[in-house]
C-alpha cells in the first residue's frame, strides 16, 4: 500500500502514457494534453494576457480572472501567482513532497537560509543526554488559522499519527525511536527516545496538525486535507480542484503578517506550459527547465534564479520485480553504460553535476567510492560475466530472453523525460534494450524501474535512512542491504562527527558495491520570477523538487 503514496500526492490532470524509444528527444516531450487541449491553452493564455493589459493600475487589488476558463491573472503588487504541480491533498504528516506545506504549517523547529535548524513554534528546548529526552517549550502567541490556541496536545497528536502504521506515513522512519510523548502542560511537550537519533531536531521541523480538527478522523482521506488549517504565514482561502489553490496572508501570524496579500498556486502540471504562462503574464513565478529558463535570462521584466539543490536523478530499480530478483548483478554494468557528462551538458545545459551517490552535497560525502565513470567495455564485461551473450541485433540475451527493461517517468516532468530518453539511447549502445515510458499513473508494485528524484539539503540521515533502510517509509524499491542498514543506524546514533563521517563513508561504500540506484546527476533548478518580486533567498540550497524556496516567504514583497 505504501508504494502507491507517491502517485497519490502530486498528480496533475494527465493524459495517456507514451513510449520514447531509441532517440533522445529535446523539448518535445510535453507532459499533458492533445493538440486540442494545447489549442485551448493558447487561446486562454492570449485572453488572459489581453485582459491583464487592459486593467487600470487602480484595479491592482483584483487578483483573479473570473472568466469561465478558470484561469488566474497575476496582479502586480498584491498577489503572487505560482505555477504549481497539482495536489490531491495537503498533509505534511503523511506526504513529504508538498511545497505548499511551508506556507500553511509550522514545526516546533524550522530552517534558516543556510538550512540550519532553529526554533520555530518552540521558543526553546532542552536535551537530557542521560535520559535521551527532548523537552520543548512552546510559544504563547500561536493560534491556528481558525483562532484556536496551539498547544502541546497538537504536537503529541501529530507525531503519534505519523508513527501509527495504519496511517502509512512515508516519514514514519524519522520517529521510530520515540518511545514516549509526555504533555507536561499546554506549552510544554517532552519526547523520550529509546535510542539516540541525532537528527531528531531536524525532524521536529515537520508541520504540526490540529488535534481539535482531526482527532478520530482518517489521516488519509478526511476532508480536512482539502481544507487544511495550520499555523503558518498563509491560510487556505479557496481550492478549485485541478485549477488553483488560493492562500491569503495570516494577519495573526506569530512572526508578523506577510507582505504579500495572496499567493495562488495555479495548477500547471506541464513544465513547458509553465514557461508559456510566465510569458503570457498568467503566473509571475515558476520553476522551469534549463532550456526554457535560457529564454528569460535577457528578457525585460523577469529575473532568473539558478539555485543549487541536493536533488538527484537516476534509475530506481524495483527489487520486488522478478526481473531484478534474477538480475541485480547487471546493475553495475548499467552504471558503467551511462554517460553522465553528456546528460548534464545536453539536458541540464550544464546546470548540475554528475552523480555517483546520495550525499554529494552533504558534508559526509565519500568521494572515494566507485563512481562508475562511463566505460562501455566495463559495462559489457559485467553483462558477460553474468552470463549474457551479445545477439546479432546488438542486444544481450540469455536463456532465450533479451536484456530489456522499462524506465517509467511521471508525466509532466520534462527533465526526467529527457533523462530517461537519453539513458535509453546510451544503454542500447552497450547492448541493453531500454524503453523510456512516460505515464500518467505509475504501478509502483509491478513496474521494473522508475526515473527517481530524491535528495535533502539537511542532516545526512534525511533521505538516506528512510530511503535505503530495509522496510523504511520511503524505501519504494524494496532495497535491502544488511551493511547499509548497519552503517545508517550507526550514523544516526552518534553525535561524534568523526564517527558519523566514518559510518556514512562505509554506508556509501556498501551501497556502491550493491547499488540501489543508477545515479545520473544532481539538478540545479531555475526559478523565473517577475523582476519586481524581492526576498527570494537565492543562495539557499534547495531540496527534492526544489522544495525550500518558500522558507522565508513571509518576507517576500513586490517592489513598486
Amino acid at each position: 500500500m505504501k508504494k502507491k503514496l507517491l502517485s497519490r500526492v502530486l498528480t496533475g490532470v494527465l493524459a495517456a502514457g507514451m513510449i520514447i524509444t531509441g532517440t533522445f528527444v529535446t523539448g518535445t516531450l510535453t507532459g499533458c494534453g492533445s493538440s486540442n487541449s494545447d489549442s485551448k491553452q493558447s487561446t486562454e493564455d492570449d485572453t488572459s494576457k489581453d485582459d491583464a493589459e487592459a486593467k487600470d493600475d487602480s484595479d491592482a487589488a483584483d487578483t483573479t480572472d473570473t472568466s469561465d476558463t478558470g484561469d488566474t491573472a497575476a496582479t502586480e503588487g498584491t498577489t503572487l501567482v505560482y505555477a504549481s504541480n497539482d495536489y490531491t491533498r495537503i498533509n505534511p504528516a503523511i506526504d513529504e513532497h508538498g511545497e505548499i506545506n511551508l506556507l500553511l504549517f509550522d514545526g516546533l523547529m524550522a530552517h534558516d537560509a543556510d538550512n540550519n535548524v532553529v526554533e520555530g513554534l518552540a521558543e526553546s528546548y532542552e536535551y537530557d543526554d542521560a535520559a535521551n529526552t527532548y523537552t520543548f517549550h512552546i510559544r504563547k502567541d500561536v493560534k491556528w488559522h481558525d483562532g484556536e490556541p496551539f498547544t502541546a496536545e497538537d504536537v503529541k497528536f501529530t507525531i503519534d499519527a505519523i508513527k501509527d502504521p495504519d496511517n502509512e506515513s512515508e516519514i514514519f522512519s524519522n520517529y521510530v525511536e520515540v518511545s514516549e510523548i509526555n504533555v507536561v502542560d499546554d506549552l510544554t511537550v517532552q519526547f523520550v527516545l529509546s535510542e539516540k537519533n541525532v537528527a531528531f531536531l531536524e525532524y521536529m521541523t515537520i508541520g504540526i496538525l490540529p488535534k481539535h480538527l482531526l482527532e478520530g478522523k482518517s489521516m488519509q482521506e478526511d476532508e480536512y486535507f482539502h481544507k487544511p488549517v495550520g499555523t503558518g504565514p498563509y491560510k487556505l482561502a479557496e481550492w478549485d480542484e485541478g485549477q488553483s489553490i488560493t492562500l491569503e496572508r495570516n494577519e495573526d501570524y506569530y512572526k508578523g503578517a506577510p507582505n504579500i496579500e495572496k499567493i495562488i498556486f495555479k495548477i500547471v502540471p506541464d513544465d513547458n506550459v509553465k514557461a508559456l504562462q510566465l510569458e503570457s503574464g498568467e503566473v509571475n513565478l515558476a520553476k522551469i527547465t534549463p532550456k526554457d529558463a535560457a529564454n528569460f535570462k535577457d528578457k525585460e521584466g523577469y529575473k532568473v534564479y539558478n539555485m543549487k539543490t541536493s536533488d538527484y536523478r537516476g534509475i530506481m530499480y524495483n527489487f520486488n520485480n522478478q526481473f531484478w530478483k534474477d538480475n541485480a548483478d547487471i546493475i553495475p554494468g548499467i552504471n558503467y553504460g551511462i554517460d553522465r557528462d553528456a546528460m548534464v551538458k545536453s539536458v541540464l545545459l550544464g546546470e548540475g553535476i554528475t552523480a555517483y551517490g546520495p550525499l554529494q552535497r552533504n558534508k559526509y560525502n565519500n568521494e572515494n567510492v566507485e563512481h562508475y565513470d562511463y566505460n562501455k567495455d566495463k559495462a559489457k564485461e559485467v553483462f558477460e560475466k553474468a552470463g549474457w551473450k551479445l545477439g546479432d541485433d546488438g542486444i544481450y540475451e540469455k536463456d532465450g530472453k533479451k536484456l530489456s527493461f522499462t524506465i517509467n517517468c511521471m508525466e509532466g516532468d520534462q527533465v526526467r523525460a529527457d533523462l530517461a530518453a537519453i539513458a535509453s539511447q546510451q544503454l542500447k549502445e552497450v547492448g541493453v534494450d531500454v524503453k523510456a515510458q512516460v505515464q500518467s499513473e505509475i504501478d509502483w508494485e509491478n513496474q521494473e524501474a522508475f526515473l527517481i528524484g530524491w535528495g535533502s539539503p539537511f542532516d545526512a540521515d534525511d533521505h538516506t535512512y528512510k530511503v535505503f533502510g530495509t522496510d523504511q517509509g520511503a524505501n519504494y524499491n524494496y532495497y535491502s542491504n544488511a551493511d547499509v542498514d548497519k552503517y545508517l543506524k550507526e550514523a544516526r546514533q552518534t553525535d561524534d562527527d568523526a564517527a558519523r563521517k566514518e559510518a556514512y563513508a562505509k554506508f556509501q561504500e556498501a551501497m556502491a558495491k550493491n547499488p540501489a540506484y543508477t545515479f545520473f546527476c544532481y539538478v540545479d533548478v531555475d526559478y523565473v520570477a517577475d523582476n519586481k518580486l524581492s526576498g527570494i533567498s537565492e543562495n539557499t540550497v534547495l531540496g527534492h523538487h526544489g522544495v525550500g524556496i518558500f522558507w522565508n516567504v513571509k518576507d517576500w514583497k513586490f517592489e513598486q
